[in-house]
């Protein structure tokens, strides 16, 4: 048997279905903003700048790194600073106008000076070779005759050495020791362009960019 509603009953009736909708409205709408928002944050990631403080013998210079131009050079470079691989090493190799030379682990040893130039980590990292050019300042990765042999060893430009480029795996620049480097770059030097005086590097610390004062 059906029972007719009343005028009354189907007004309230009307009232709840439109209440019902409104809410399922505002959900879908909350939702939806929370997901936007969301999604939002999680393709925006914030990472700070580090860089890198090179504390040597003769003062202390800082590298930015160019995260855009070589990221697994970079994470490479950090990697080793961070577990203490550079201190205690030296910069082996000097020659005023072009470049110092620096991260063989080799190079704590002095009574294996003849060996300098030769060690690395143990494994080999891809070049990445890039637009970043040359010159004073910048700090590249030293390698052998192939292209993919670099490991922990590096070099800081003294000179602008325009013909490396391309050629090697250029990272970062100095912002601050331009002074540091210049010292290091001009103090004399014997045979295959050693330091007459140890210029050793004490240690590497990699920290945000905003620490450096």
């Amino acid at each position: 048997m059906c029972l007719e509603k009343s005028p009354a009953m189907k007004a309230l009736n009307l009232i709840c279905l439109l209440g019902l909708v409104a809410g399922i409205a505002t959900a879908w709408a909350d939702d939806t903003k929370t997901n936007t928002s969301t999604n939002a944050s999680m393709s925006q990631p914030t990472t700070t700048p580090e860089v890198a403080i090179i504390n040597t013998t003769e003062g202390t210079m800082v590298v930015q790194f160019w995260t855009d131009a070589a990221p697994n050079t970079i994470a490479n470079f950090k990697k080793l600073a961070e577990k203490g691989f550079y201190d205690g090493t030296c910069f082996h190799r000097v020659i005023k106008g072009f470049m110092i030379q620096g991260g063989d682990p080799l190079t704590k040893d002095p009574a294996k000076e003849d060996a300098w130039g030769t060690g690395g980590p143990g494994y080999q990292v891809k070049a990445e070779f890039n637009d970043h050019p040359h010159v004073r300042g910048v700090i590249s990765m030293a390698r052998s005759q192939d292209p993919d042999s670099a490991g922990s060893q590096f070099f800081i430009c003294h000179g602008n050495p325009s013909f490396l480029d391309h050629q090697y795996t250029t990272f970062g620049k100095l912002i601050k020791g331009d002074d540091v480097l210049e010292k290091i770059a001009t103090t004399p030097t014997h045979p295959q362009d050693r330091p007459d005086k140890r210029v050793g590097i004490i240690s590497i610390k990699i920290v945000p960019l905003d620490a450096v004062k």
